[in-house]
């Protein structure tokens, strides 16, 4: 597994070239490899700080971090993806420990929420957010709502 730079960008302060990258990233996995239509802009980036996780100038890792109160009364992390080159290679588990590393250095001693895809539940387990939905379509995907505590 090759190492990858990470970096915690507000909006404002994306180039065009990352705000690009983020973009097609999300495209490639949530429209097109999902096959699911939905308004990805949904003006939630703009108040959002973005975690990239690069190799050899190329996205491989993404989340978006809410602030709190924005979605919910705790931050929120979404858009969690990795590219589908480099999935069932530890990278997930490398972003969701840099993303929850970020949102404490943000925001100490607040839980995490998450509304997560169904079937990962079990991997978002692992980092100790637990279940507190039940299960709801999104965007005609099954998902729940999770919860780390701070």
């Amino acid at each position: 597994m090759h190492k990858l730079s990470w970096n915690c960008i507000a909006f404002d302060d994306l180039t065009p070239n990352q705000l690009y990258d983020i973009l097609q990233l999300r495209t490639e996995v949530f429209v097109v490899e999902q096959k699911c239509l939905y308004q990805d802009m949904d003006d939630q980036d703009r108040h959002a700080v973005h975690v990239l996780g690069i190799l050899d100038d190329q996205l491989l890792c993404y989340s978006r971090l809410l602030v709190p109160g924005s979605q919910y009364p705790e931050p929120a992390m979404g858009r969690v993806i990795t590219a589908l080159s480099v999935r069932r290679q530890g990278y997930g588990k490398i972003l969701l420990e840099e993303s929850l590393s970020y949102c404490q250095n943000l925001w100490p001693d607040i839980g995490v929420r998450i509304s997560a895809q169904q079937h990962l539940e079990s991997f978002y387990q692992a980092f100790d957010f637990i279940k507190v939905s039940k299960p709801y379509l999104e965007d005609g995907i099954p998902h729940i709502e999770m919860l780390r505590s701070k």
